[in-house]
């Protein structure tokens, strides 16, 4: 089975009996994931704890969502019953774009795993409240590609087009709730990945989202970095990529939350140039 980056509600239940479910709420305002799960979450899902299992310890060199070591990821889908050859579909209430960390991170090792378009409020049936929890699996840790990632040089290099997931106002510098300055990476070019869905949750034309990327320069031959404030909501820039049929983009794990600790440049404004 060949498993698209997005697929929706229809999709999940033809194909249910061969899927693992896997809720990756997050939020950035310090409410619990694991407490929205306990309180409603897509029939036989398993809770995936960003915190735990899909970042590292954070730290201002390495930013607030570090990529964990390959043996720390491969322990948390064990421990969560996801196997080597499962099939995952990761979904969130935030039209995907906490969720896209798993099924990037799944996806760039070679797992099929994809987002539920629309997220949890895009499921057709009853949420049930009852923990899943299923056996321990066999999950083989293997290294994050070095072709599919960034460091802060990269994101640095005019050659390249970086992209910046976050909403405008962060970027622009008008609003900066977590890092230490506020504003974008000089020469960033904003796409805000909750602009890729629609109000429901749910991913807009695939031929938008091909007009949007190359508005940004995202053309033929282009060597595409994305970007956000900690490499999570960077990785739905990543997947819609993907399912517009582009070359693959390298992911920049630090983001701006690396970036704002360090003693380089920052840019505020609606431009990429815009220098402060």
């Amino acid at each position: 089975m060949s498993v698209p980056p997005f697929v929706d509600p229809a999709w999940v239940l033809e194909h249910r009996d061969r899927l693992v479910l896997a809720d990756v709420r997050w939020y950035l305002d310090g409410r619990s994931g694991r407490a929205a799960y306990e309180a409603a979450h897509v029939p036989g899902s398993v809770f995936i704890d960003l915190d735990r299992w899909l970042t590292a310890v954070p730290s201002p060199a390495a930013g607030r969502h570090p990529l964990p070591d390959p043996e720390t990821f491969a322990t948390g889908m064990s421990e969560a019953g996801i196997a080597d050859d499962d099939v995952v579909v990761a979904y969130d209430d935030a039209g995907g774009v906490v969720a896209a960390r798993l099924a990037w991170m799944l996806r760039v090792t070679g797992h099929q795993a994809a987002l539920l378009d629309g997220g949890i409020g895009a499921w057709p049936e009853p949420l049930e409240g009852e923990e899943r929890v299923r056996s321990a699996a066999q999950f083989t840790a293997r290294d994050w590609p070095a072709e599919r990632l960034a460091s802060i040089d990269d994101a640095a290099d005019p050659a390249t087009v970086l992209l910046d997931a976050r909403d405008r106002d962060r970027y622009q510098g008008l609003a900066e709730p977590v890092d230490p300055r506020a504003g974008h990476i000089p020469g960033a070019r904003n796409l805000p990945a909750r602009e890729h869905v629609n109000s429901d949750g749910r991913l807009i034309p695939l031929e938008q989202i091909r007009r949007r990327l190359e508005a940004v320069g995202v053309g033929e031959g282009a060597r595409v970095i994305s970007s956000c404030g900690s490499g999570v909501n960077a990785c739905h820039t990543l997947l819609a990529l993907e399912a517009a049929g582009l070359p693959p983009g390298r992911l920049y794990p630090g983001s701006f939350s690396q970036w704002s600790h360090s003693d380089r440049p920052v840019a505020t404004g609606s431009h990429a140039d815009g220098m402060s």
